[in-house]
């Protein structure tokens, strides 16, 4: 039987590909709901887990995330206004910063008694780093031009979720020498091995029907990089779990776990992504 966390996985994929599908530029709007939604739920879990230390106001914690994926939108679909920079990732550094100044100027406000203040703005600018500009090399994807958007955004999701597949049933069948017996302690060097075969094989095949990569060897270290990545992007997440004594994110969804458990790997995949395709 196939692991719940599997089982979201999958439906993310077909979330995704429904969005990639349907959606229509330049505006994207389930683009943009999709991304704003996981990001709140993912962002909800995240300061759950941070239970044990002292923790950033949820509130401000959201609506810097949110901000920050906001930015990613004006400067592809406002062209024609001159004070919005048509280079995205200067208004992306500018709410970035803004979010940065907001946190001091809330602790400023707030504080009552030492203890708890330092931590909590370097936790406030950390998630939103972490939940807010890691996706928005992801939404930049949508845009590339000569109609390259659509399949760059697949590449960067589904091939990241082809190697947590392909990881999952190597690693069932064939595992037996443990990568990382702390962090993860079911991770095996077999799955590793599996997963980025069958992330580079999704790489090929996408990159044939579609072509946004410079043959067949640009498309191998594709998948190898971007797939790599995802795995420590999976890591990451478990890094932060252990650290906070928690499983699961979170039980949003009773028995599946949380959302951050099936985007964790996207999240580390998509600069590398953007790397490779969005220059």
């Amino acid at each position: 039987m196939l692991s719940t966390r599997l089982w979201m996985g999958t439906l993310l994929v077909i979330l995704a590909a429904g969005v990639l599908i349907f959606d229509q530029g330049p505006w994207f709007p389930f683009l943009l709901i999709f991304l704003v939604f996981l990001a709140c739920v993912a962002c909800r879990e995240l300061h759950h887990l941070l239970a044990p230390l002292p923790r950033p106001p949820h509130g401000l914690c959201v609506t810097a995330v949110v901000a920050v994926l906001l930015a990613n939108w004006p400067a592809h679909v406002e062209a024609q206004l001159t004070w919005i920079p048509h280079d995205p990732w200067h208004l992306l550094l500018g709410v970035f910063t803004a979010a940065i100044l907001v946190a001091f100027l809330v602790e400023m406000a707030t504080f009552r008694e030492p203890g708890g203040s330092v931590v909590r703005i370097a936790l406030t600018v950390w998630m939103v780093a972490y939940l807010g500009l890691l996706p928005s090399f992801l939404a930049q994807l949508r845009w590339l031009p000569d109609g390259r958007g659509l399949t760059a955004l697949s590449l960067a999701i589904f091939v990241p979720k082809a190697c947590d597949i392909g990881a999952y049933f190597t690693g069932r069948f064939l595992g037996r020498h443990k990568m990382s017996p702390v962090l993860s302690p079911k991770k095996t060097w077999e799955g590793l091995a599996g997963g980025l075969v069958l992330a580079t094989l999704v790489a090929l095949a996408l990159n044939r029907y579609a072509p946004v990569l410079t043959g067949d060897l640009a498309a191998i270290g594709f998948g190898l990089t971007v797939g790599g990545a995802g795995v420590l992007g999976d890591l990451a997440e478990s890094l932060i779990k252990r650290d906070c004594r928690q499983k699961d994110a979170s039980l949003v969804v009773p028995g599946f776990g949380g959302v951050l458990d099936v985007i964790d790997a996207v999240l580390f995949a998509a600069p590398v992504a953007y790397g490779w395709l969005g220059g």
